[in-house]
């Protein structure tokens, strides 16, 4: 698309305030992650408030910033809403996915914490099963735990199957 000499820099400006956006988000779900988790192990959580803080604010700034230098070098057209070269995408592509890992680790100590705490009360009670199972399903979109299916769809153009599923 052309882009205009004056709308070009508040276009770019823009698209990487999106792209922190995006980051923020990922890091944030992580940082929730491990917060829950940290819930679960019987640790305070408060003494860590600062690093959460950091986790969740200032982890996009450490490859957004990067992916906005190495765009203005190699790929400065447009609005940098396409993404032609590869490389330069993984700068924000690649922490985003370490992200969608972290949370699946993650989610799976939780489930497992949560499955060993019913265990180890020995209930028999159905409701108890039941509220472990909704638990269970209320952390998937919390933690993005979704994402781990589709972490490599959508990459690059086409229509596959998996694609068009996101």
């Amino acid at each position: 698309t052309a882009v205009s000499p004056q709308a070009g820099p508040a276009c770019r400006v823009a698209q990487s305030l999106a792209q922190y956006c995006v980051g923020a988000n990922y890091a944030w779900a992580m940082a929730e992650g491990l917060f829950l988790l940290r819930l679960l192990l019987a640790t305070s959580g408060r003494r860590c408030l600062p690093a959460f803080l950091l986790l969740g604010w200032g982890v996009p700034v450490v490859f957004v910033v990067p992916w906005v230098v190495l765009r203005y070098l190699y790929e400065n057209e447009g609005c940098w809403e396409r993404n032609e070269k590869v490389a330069v995408w993984w700068v924000i592509r690649c922490p985003i996915l370490v992200a969608v890992a972290v949370n699946f680790v993650v989610f799976v100590r939780i489930v497992r914490i949560l499955v060993a705490k019913v265990r180890a009360h020995q209930v028999s009670r159905g409701d108890t099963r039941l509220r472990l199972a909704r638990s269970t399903l209320t952390l998937i979109p919390l933690l993005g735990v979704h994402e781990v299916v589709f972490a490599l769809a959508g990459e690059g153009e086409g229509g596959g199957g998996l694609r068009l599923a996101r």
